[in-house]
């Protein structure tokens, strides 16, 4: 593939992330090649390459002789990605506070401010676009510096897809605790290089949003609790 259909498979696989992630394109839904070509008027070759990225990063499923589809969401993933963030996020961050630079640290304050003026504005919704980009660059900012960069990339894949489980059915409900706090506690624990409160915290944060989920989804019967 030419540099150009490279550059334009890289595009269009973040506006289909996008989309698969803020639930525009909801789970199962299938996604056809011409449909999406024409859509965002691309030929089939960077619509191809960038549904198999998307695939690689289990947002979509390739199905033999059925094309794709996005991947369905259930109690079953949604309890697998909470299990892996709970491991692989603290060990990425105790890294992290173990091998971190003062760089890593302005960084790390940096990305804090910008999601708190986001969240100190009057007339404040959660859950906006802006404050979803933002609170996405905080999370890998807190990993950041732990040096490993597939563990990085494999924990940003973990949290893309637990929020997406968040923004699919907590979107219409506001949080029903202060994420700014549980953010700022965290935050101000790795600067303090106190691993071990750092990883709890962030732990819990993970696991509370997960467990505010599946409730949600047993209350309004949305899901079935395998795939």
């Amino acid at each position: 593939m030419s540099t150009a259909k490279l550059s334009i498979a890289s595009t269009l696989t973040s506006q289909l992330r996008d989309g698969i992630l803020s639930g525009s394109l909801m789970p199962n839904t299938r996604l056809r090649l011409e449909e999406l070509g024409a859509r965002y008027g691309v030929s089939l070759s960077p619509v191809r390459e960038a549904l198999l990225r998307l695939a690689g990063e289990g947002l979509v499923v390739s199905e033999d002789q059925r094309g794709f589809r996005v991947a369905e969401a259930s109690m079953a993933h949604l309890d697998e990605v909470t299990r892996l963030r709970a491991h692989m996020e603290p060990f990425a961050l105790r890294r992290a506070i173990e091998c971190g630079d003062p760089a890593w640290e302005e960084n790390l304050v940096s990305m804090f401010h910008r999601l708190t003026r986001i969240e100190q504005r009057d007339g404040f919704v959660p859950f906006l676009d802006e404050w979803e980009r933002t609170h996405h660059d905080f999370h890998l900012g807190l990993i950041a510096g732990c040096g490993m960069p597939m563990l990085i990339q494999f924990c940003a894949t973990l949290h893309d897809q637990s929020d997406r489980y968040r923004r699919l059915f907590l979107k219409t409900r506001p949080p029903q605790r202060n994420v700014a706090k549980e953010h700022a506690a965290i935050m101000k624990a790795a600067l303090d290089r106190d691993a071990d409160t750092a990883c709890r915290l962030l732990r819990e944060h993970s696991e509370r949003t997960a467990k505010n989920v599946q409730a949600f989804m047993r209350e309004n019967n949305l899901l079935t609790e395998t795939k």
